[in-house]
């Protein structure tokens, strides 16, 4: 991650300023100031530890939207063996925005969805920015039905600023495409994990989000709407969006208050997420522990608790 990329990491940003000064001075000068650059690393690990565990609600959809954060190719790369990608939706055709396919996870056959964004502005465009169109969510129902007919649990991959808005998808039916891969997954009849690694935003997250299990890194977010969108609608105001994502409570930590999220994954500070094996292993421990426990019930007990499980998302006061 760039040292310059966000504002809230101004608070170690100078000195890690002094550190590459201090590392040039002991070349040229030729002295050893190790133990000076020791301290001063020690120093700007603590302040990134301690600014990343309070990171505002804002700051961490930042932080979901970064460039460098990985994906979902990275993900089934990492976690799966064997994978083999499927095209098409068999109507209009093939929607880059969401990946699919069969992999091996942990010595078992699985079918992974997931959203696709890209690494850089050709691939971004290439992906559509990880907003899928009709045929992107007509493709993963039929991967959906084809897990089902072959007894295939699934994993799916949340990562979107949310569907395509654009008047071609609208015109092909995005709602249409949308609303019935939630019914899809409200009743297949195989069980389901998801895991929200980066922006899950309005329903076209929520699409690939009815699950048995949902998981969710400490840094990711899921809400009904952006905090802009939220913003520009209600307040009038785009600039305040830094109020709408407190009052949306979109982060994990909330959603694992509200019983929405299932379990979070802590993330690294001091190193990119492939780069820690301590991560890996939090990750594919965490996906194994709930993808066993949903396998190892019957189906009708595993659709019985998915129904109870969507009829009490949700706190109300009176």
């Amino acid at each position: 991650m760039s040292k310059s990329k966000f504002e809230f990491e101004s608070t170690y940003r100078l000195l890690e300023t002094k550190l590459e000064e201090l590392k040039e001075l002991s070349v040229s000068l030729n002295c050893d100031f190790s133990m000076e650059i020791a301290n001063v690393e020690r120093r700007i690990n603590e302040l990134k530890e301690e600014r990343y565990r309070h990171l505002t609600p804002w700051e961490q959809v930042l932080l979901s939207r970064d460039l460098e954060r990985p994906l979902t190719r990275d993900y089934i790369d990492l976690l799966c063996t064997e994978f083999i990608e499927l095209h098409g939706d068999r109507l209009y055709g093939d929607d880059h925005a969401i990946v699919g396919g069969i992999g091996i996870f942990n010595g078992q056959a699985v079918t992974v969805i997931g959203h696709q964004k890209g690494k850089d502005t050709p691939d971004n465009i290439k992906h559509n920015f990880g907003m899928p169109r009709p045929e992107g969510y007509r493709k993963a129902y039929r991967l959906l039905r084809e897990a089902e007919k072959f007894n295939r649990p699934v994993l799916t991959f949340i990562n979107t600023p949310g569907a395509d808005p654009g008047i071609g998808a609208e015109e092909r039916g995005q709602a249409w495409a949308i609303s019935q891969l939630l019914l899809c997954l409200s009743a297949i009849k195989v069980p389901v994990v998801s895991v929200i690694m980066g922006e899950g935003g309005s329903g076209g997250a929520l699409a690939l989000t009815v699950a048995d299990r949902i998981l969710m890194l400490s840094n990711a977010v899921f809400s009904v709407a952006s905090p802009e969108t939220c913003a520009s609608i209600l307040l009038r105001d785009i600039k305040r969006a830094d109020e709408m994502a407190v009052a949306l409570k979109l982060n994990a930590q909330s959603l694992k208050e509200m019983d929405i999220v299932d379990e979070v994954i802590d993330e690294p500070v001091n190193e990119p997420l492939l780069d820690s094996s301590a991560f890996i292993k939090r990750l594919e421990s965490s996906i194994k522990k709930h993808l066993d426990e949903v396998c190892s019930l019957n189906i009708e007990e595993l659709i019985g608790l998915r129904y109870s499980r969507l009829r009490k998302i949700g706190k109300f006061y009176e």
